[in-house]
């Protein structure tokens, strides 16, 4: 008859071949760099918001000991430095009731790839505590 396929009973027709076997292996080769960057662009933001962190606990740990110190200013570049591992300066500034310990740290984004579009991060904290006997 006519309009009636003429496969045998219970079989099956293979599809036809597509023209668009490779589309996904294409569209993974350009969407990839982009995903690469946007994955180093947050971890370079993870690590200038972590370095933010250590200098503002670093300028607390400084501003603490330095408070009950006989020598704060000795005492807050140590206990900042010791606070942190990153290479910090530290300014200590003695009022005759309180001394305000100051913390910088100039982090550089280095990162591969993305290292120009991110300049480099000055960190700056202040914390000033009332002086105690010591």
């Amino acid at each position: 008859r006519p309009g009636l396929s003429m496969s045998r009973p219970g079989r099956r027709r293979s599809p036809p071949p597509h023209r668009d076997d490779g589309q996904a292996a294409v569209e993974f080769a350009l969407a990839l760099p982009v995903v690469v960057v946007a994955v180093i662009a947050v971890a370079q933001v993870g690590v200038i918001v972590r370095d933010e962190v250590a200098v503002v606990h670093a300028t607390r740990a400084g501003a603490r000991a330095a408070a009950v110190a006989a020598d704060p200013a000795s005492t807050a570049t140590r206990a900042a430095s010791a606070a942190t591992r990153l290479p910090i300066t530290v300014t200590t500034s003695i009022g005759s009731e309180a001394v305000t310990v100051t913390v910088s740290y100039v982090d550089s984004t280095n990162a591969p790839i993305i290292g120009g579009l991110f300049p480099s991060v000055t960190h700056l904290a202040t914390a000033t505590m009332p002086l105690e006997p010591p």
